[in-house]
């Protein structure tokens, strides 16, 4: 699909493999990109630096923080004092919604995409949502998207005026791990400088054993390469 050049898009950038990939996607299509990431009170909030050094490499100039605490409601490994679970297989994690899942934080992260974009006068949205290495967490969901889509038409002045539609774009949505990085790597994403670990120390080096660690570590070792992130900060663990 062709787009014009320089058409305005909001790309939600949290740092991580995904974020990074969608953004260079929106960019190869010829967007002008506002990028926006979220200070949300995470556990991982070393992934905001890593979404600043993203931006900077992809040349996007209008790169916005959104400050939200949702330590106030919690309720999730990221935002609560919960262990973040640890060394699981892929069809573990598949069994059910995981800890690490945060109530309600797409919803939350979209409307505010959705609110920047209709002050840019933006009719799209980029997100980095996958169901299928990630099929647990309930906002990551075709049907999900195309649910929130269909409520941004109701709730804008352009879409209830008739002069815009908001498209919420999921270009992995159907990808494998291994195949989103093989996207990005064509699109010259330089994944180390990325941040996807849940737990990771104080320095802000991986972990290694989380299940984001553990699925970015698998989806490399089938490319037959090593992540260019993983420094992984227990003794012993493979670099």
């Amino acid at each position: 699909m062709s787009h014009q050049v320089q058409q305005r898009a909001v790309v939600l950038l949290s740092g991580g493999l995904d974020s990074a990939t969608i953004a260079a996607m929106a960019k190869h299509e010829g967007y002008r990109i506002t990028a926006i990431s979220f200070d949300y009170g995470q556990r991982h909030r070393h992934e905001l630096d890593a979404a600043q050094r993203v931006a900077e490499s992809l040349g996007i100039e209008d790169h916005r923080v959104a400050q939200i605490d949702l330590r106030a409601f919690g309720g999730s490994a990221l935002t609560d004092d919960i262990a973040v679970p640890k060394d699981r297989d892929e069809s573990e994690m598949e069994k059910s919604i995981p800890v690490t899942y945060v109530p309600a934080r797409n919803t939350i992260f979209l409307s505010y995409a959705l609110a920047l974009a209709e002050v840019l006068g933006a009719n799209d949205i980029f997100i980095g949502v996958n169901a299928v290495d990630y099929s647990g967490y309930p906002d990551c969901r075709p049907e999900y998207i195309a649910a929130f889509e269909a409520m941004a038409g109701l709730a804008t002045k352009a879409g209830v005026e008739g002069t815009g539609r908001v498209q919420i774009h999921t270009p992995l949505i159907d990808l494998t791990k291994r195949r989103i990085i093989e996207r990005g790597l064509e699109l010259g994403v330089d994944y180390g400088l990325t941040h996807s670990c849940y737990d990771p120390d104080e320095e802000g080096r991986a972990c290694g054993h989380c299940d984001s660690c553990l699925l970015r570590k698998n989806a490399f070792d089938a490319l037959g390469m090593h992540d260019p992130v993983l420094e992984y900060a227990q003794s012993g663990s493979e670099k």
